[in-house]
């Protein structure tokens, strides 16, 4: 569709006749007349709604309403708020942003009009400013940048991406730094006065563009130095040392304001080159009143090693993901207490707070969620300031008191803190240019008492009201290879309390808590496995158990940066807290998957919006009954062989005794057949040397492929803890024996036809059946169980749903681990011989019609599974749905739970149940066939996976 510009002009005109501006009588009428300018007979018919309700997204907390939000299959969503005339926009960029985030699908394009202007925001890209202004009255000339009201993917083209300047920008700066940096190596300077230079380069071409320098100087600067003239005498001991003086009464730097003897204490002695002056050159070139702080995480990023960026679990969080903790714990903070006062004397309490309001970061980096935390508590104090020239009945607005002083970071790197105190000076300029202050931005405060380098896990905190920030990324499982052992021991040995496997990023969950005084608020971003298991005790249950409710929470999302994880995001309060809390949930592996939210009492701390099942407890029964283990993790390539190795080299009867076929998970899911496409050479069975030895092929391909890693695997370990004792060189004296074997369970299955396994990490419910002569790999969770009663429980949606509710994550994909789902799994406690039997035929029967539609439109199970999702309506998938339907019923009617029941309650008090019989010495239901099977061979058909 094409926008005529006749309706264009007639929208124009009929505003000047017909509109008032007033935001109540006017709106619909407006928005209804600028769909039809666009070609639309009307915004309704269009698709448009008006005054969708938003629940808890008013000033008060209470429903808002949108005044028009506009979702398009295939097309981008667009919310549009009105306000009236005259209105200062910049006050209600948050209230859209609150409204986005309860609407699904998200509005991508958000526009706020006062009827002479419209402000177009994207919020993915940034928040608190406008990617392009437009007056009504240059509606002819600016269509481009409304494309999004056509039906065209044609991009809109909007005059203020400050992202894509800001990434320029950086790129250049990135590139000077390390030009910088590599010669710091041979000059005079090193690599910390090379950090500390190019920042105070940042800082003079921001204030140039901002006006805090006037006449162009660095640009001048520079333009002489590439003209052959001394970088160190015109930058460095000309315009930087005049930048750190009170006076410059004469000369080429006459009238210099002071800027602070923080940033500018130092004049440093570097003589650019002309490279470096080319790159600083092009830099300078870009318009830095545009460049949003997040640059200065882009240069952080773009100026560490990749080493160092995962040593750290350093990564990149977007302003939207920030705004995800800023808006609930500060901005509505404020916006609630501000929206209730209604005196002076009650106003003049609220200013007082404020001023002694502190804000900390303990994990800062370059300083992005302080930044978004300054300019929300300064539009918070805006708003302040208005309602009390509202009170006091004048147009004067008191002076603000709000400073940088106020905001106080943790970073155990240099670089990153110094980064983030120049984000923070910057962002003060920000502020007064946006809210039109009177206030001066210099001399710039000093935050080196502020912004502070350490181990924030290692030492005090300062003092705050507000906790925010995005702490490091790292599992357990790989804090010890990242951080090294007695890093590990030292912060377990300072927090106890805190589980040995739980996630890195909970000790700051637990810390905050801990650090805050009563009715304190708390916002941090984390890997989503902080609401499972280990880390979810280590966390949340505390600060749901110490006085803590959650008032917001995603309980997991993908992330916005660069690291291959889903997170979750968590805000808290440390006190009671009635009322609704929002609960937020991507339901995708992508950033534009689709969101669901839920509006809760409360928020449990496995930020789940069902009934909380981590006060599940472990059945004994089920732990000790052996029918759920890991498979085997051989540790060395050198142990597996192909089929062709096993032809030519190992075709003898005694090798042929130990080398099995080797199955992993994706093997099982991708292949069609399911099988494996490698074999393992078992020696396990072998408790000394002499023994291995006698099956000497076999032997000897050990020696030669895995003794000689393992050896220097032991090594390494005795040389990095200078002792005789560790796992590697435990393994080292039987290296010919996997690296977990399994022995039990190898015991377990050999003694059976076949056994059942799922996918340790899995997105979803597929369980087969493997044949007992297939060895099993450690990507795979076996139970040793023949029987199709046992298969069919395991493969109904109860226990599907208990799984995905229990277990811990690996990105979206849920894991299974034997100690948080099977042990407290409980299996039907009174089912009939009849039930059984039923659930037994059942699963035959989905097995059955999962192998003819397989066979017939040769899928593999991944392939099989994928179609249950993506094509519903296939009559192949649908065969397969009815057959999981039958089962699912026939497996409730084995437990005896009703067709209303909540199934996860249901289950709950089944565990609590059969752990409260074990305590009193009663008999429960062990997992497989119940003991009244008198003839198990019954129940046990011959399907599975076979060589």
């Amino acid at each position: 569709m094409t926008v005529n510009r006749d309706n264009i002009y007639q929208f124009l005109q009929f505003c000047d006749r017909h509109i008032q501006g007033k935001e109540r009588s006017d709106a619909q009428t407006f928005l209804n007349e600028f769909f039809k300018a666009f070609g639309h007979e009307s915004a309704v018919k269009a698709g448009a709604r008006f005054e969708l309700p938003i629940p808890k997204a008013s000033a008060k907390g209470h429903t808002g309403y949108a005044d028009l939000w506009w979702p398009r299959d295939n097309l981008a969503t667009l919310l549009i708020e009105m306000k009236s005339r005259g209105e200062n926009l910049n006050r209600h960029y948050g209230q859209a942003w609150d409204y986005c985030t309860q609407l699904n699908p998200q509005p991508q394009y958000v526009i706020l009009c006062n009827f002479d202007e419209f402000w177009i925001y994207d919020f993915e890209i940034q928040i608190d400013t406008p990617l392009d202004k437009i007056r009504r009255v240059d509606l002819p000339e600016r269509l481009e940048a409304f494309r999004f009201m056509e039906f065209t993917m044609e991009a809109p083209k909007f005059q203020n991406n400050q992202v894509e300047i800001t990434q320029t920008a950086a790129k250049y700066m990135g590139k000077f730094y390390q030009l910088l940096k590599v010669r710091s190596h041979k000059a005079n300077f090193n690599a910390a006065i090379a950090q500390k230079f190019t920042l105070q380069c940042v800082m003079a071409m921001f204030a140039e563009d901002t006006k805090l320098l006037e006449n162009s100087l660095f640009s001048q600067c520079l333009e002489d130095c590439l003209a052959g003239k001394s970088s160190f005498d015109l930058l460095n001991d000309g315009l930087f040392r005049r930048m750190n003086m009170i006076k410059n009464p004469v000369g080429r730097f006459k009238g210099v304001e002071y800027f602070n003897g923080g940033l500018f204490a130092e004049v440093y002695p570097i003589e650019l080159n002309k490279e470096e002056l080319d790159y600083l050159k092009l830099a300078a070139n870009q318009d830095w009143s545009k460049v949003r702080p997040a640059i200065f995480g882009s240069i952080f990023e773009s100026t560490v090693n990749e080493g160092e960026r995962h040593q750290g679990g350093i990564h990149f969080t977007s302003e939207n993901d920030i705004m995800k903790i800023i808006r609930p714990t500060i901005s509505r903070y404020w916006e609630e207490k501000i929206e209730a006062v209604n005196d002076l004397k009650a106003l003049e309490q609220l200013k007082i707070e404020m001023r002694n309001y502190r804000v900390l970061d303990p994990a800062c980096g370059s300083g992005n969620f302080l930044y978004m935390a300054y300019q929300e508590l300064k539009q918070a104090e805006h708003l302040l300031l208005q309602k009390s020239a509202e009170l006091r009945k004048t147009e004067q607005l008191e002076m603000s008191f709000v400073t940088p002083l106020q905001f106080y970071g943790i970073d155990y790197n240099p670089f990153a803190v110094e980064l983030a105190r120049v984000t923070l000076l910057i962002a003060r300029k920000v502020a007064i240019d946006k809210l039109g202050l009177t206030e001066n931005a210099l001399p710039l405060d000093s935050l080196d008492n502020n912004i502070i380098k350490g181990d924030a896990l290692l030492m005090d905190w300062p003092q705050a009201n507000a906790i925010v920030g995005n702490p490091p990324f790292q599992s357990k499982n790989k804090m010890q290879q990242e951080f090294g052992a007695k890093y590990v021991n030292q912060i377990r040995e300072k927090y106890p309390e805190i589980p040995g496997r739980a996630d890195y990023c909970v000790y700051w969950f637990y810390k905050a808590h801990q650090q805050l005084p009563d009715n304190g608020c708390a916002g941090l971003v984390g890997t989503n496995t902080i609401r499972q298991n280990y880390s979810r005790e280590g966390g949340l249950d505390y600060i749901v158990k110490h006085n803590g409710t959650i008032t917001e929470a995603v309980s997991t999302q993908v992330w916005s940066g660069d690291a291959v994880v889903h997170v979750s995001i968590v805000n808290w309060v440390k006190a009671e807290k009635i009322g609704k809390k929002k609960l937020s949930m991507q339901l995708g592996d992508y950033k534009d998957s689709p969101w669901q939210v839920w509006e809760l009492d409360d928020i449990n701390s496995s930020l789940s919006p069902t009934i909380d099942i981590s006060q599940a407890r472990k059945i004994l029964t089920n732990a000790q009954s052996g029918a759920c283990c890991q498979g085997q993790t051989h540790g060395n390539e050198g142990f597996l062989l192909t089929p062709f190795q096993v032809e030519t080299l190992f075709n003898d009867l005694i090798s042929r005794t130990i080398i099995y076929p080797y199955l992993t998970a994706d093997e099982l899911f991708k292949n069609l057949d399911g099988l494996p496409s490698r074999y393992v050479i078992d020696l396990n069975h072998c408790n000394d040397l002499n023994a291995a030895k006698s099956y000497e092929k076999a032997f000897k391909h050990l020696k030669e492929f895995v003794f000689p890693t393992i050896k220097a695997n032991a090594d390494e370990e005795q040389s990095k803890t200078n002792k005789t004792t560790g796992p590697r060189q435990t393994h080292f004296r039987r290296w010919w024996k996997y690296w977990r074997d399994r022995p039990e369970l190898i015991q377990r299955i050999n003694n059976i036809s076949r056994y059942i396994v799922c996918g340790q990490v899995t997105k979803r419910p597929i369980f087969e059946f493997i044949s007992s002569a297939i060895r099993p790999n450690a990507a795979l969770i076996v139970f040793p169980l023949a029987d199709d009663y046992s298969f069919g429980i395991l493969q109904s949606n109860l226990h599907w749903l208990w799984f995905t509710n229990r277990c811990s994550t690996l990105k979206k994909d849920f894991r299974y681990t034997s100690e948080s789902v099977f042990d407290t799994f409980p299996f039907p406690q009174f089912p009939t011989l009849e039930q059984v039997q039923q659930v037994a035929e059942s699963s035959v029967n989905l097995r059955q019609t999962r192998r003819e539609i397989m066979t017939k439109n040769q899928w593999s199970l991944r392939e099989l599974y994928r179609n249950l999702t993506n094509d519903p309506q296939n009559s192949d998938i649908q065969r397969v749905q009815l057959a999981q339907e039958q089962l699912d019923q026939a497996v409730a009617i084995a437990y005896g739970m009703d067709g209303q029941a909540d199934p996860l309650a249901f289950l709950l008090n089944l565990n609590l149940e059969v752990v409260d019989k074990e305590a009193k010495g009663d008999k429960v239901t062990a997992p497989g066939l119940p003991d009244f099977i008198h003839n198990p061979k019954d129940f046990i058909s011959q399907d599975c996976v076979c060589i």
